[in-house]
């Protein structure tokens, strides 16, 4: 079965989190498009909406809201996703990625619409690393600094 990361970019915290959708909920975003709205149930988070705004597949090739289908396909791009000119007016043939999920697809971005009740904070608590004997680590200057 397929297992999709699935990024929610919250604009208010300015904060993103990423969360894996695996099983049924799966089936609910093949099909979607970028621009649909998709209820945070399927990644978990009730009474949430968020709007798909991208995503790549499984080799990296990124998502373009403006090539219909969910095929991959080479296309002569001057700017946009998926490639930023060095120059003005330079053209470049790439491989990009339709704007439909499919199985294909391992990474969707997505960002909040519609907010519920718990803040996303909460639901998605913040991981601490841990470095030696379990304490949080230090920094690598301060690391540096010590071993002066």
């Amino acid at each position: 079965m397929v297992d999709f990361r699935v990024v929610v970019s919250d604009s208010k915290s300015a904060q993103a989190y990423q969360a894996v959708v695996s099983g049924a909920a799966v089936n609910k975003l093949i099909g979607k498009n970028i621009g649909d709205a998709v209820s945070g149930d399927v990644v978990g988070l009730a009474g949430y909406t968020l709007k798909i705004t991208g995503g790549t597949d499984k080799d990296g090739f990124a998502m373009r809201g403006d090539l219909p289908g969910p095929a991959r396909r080479k296309i002569l791009i001057a700017g946009g996703v998926g490639y930023k000119p060095k120059a003005e007016g330079v053209k470049k043939r790439k491989s990009m990625r339709g704007r439909e999920i499919s199985s294909d697809v391992a990474q969707i971005n997505t960002v909040v619409v519609e907010y519920g009740q718990k803040p996303l904070s909460e639901i998605f608590p913040k991981k601490e690393e841990k470095g030696e004997e379990g304490k949080p680590s230090e920094g690598k200057k301060e690391k540096a600094r010590a071993k002066k």
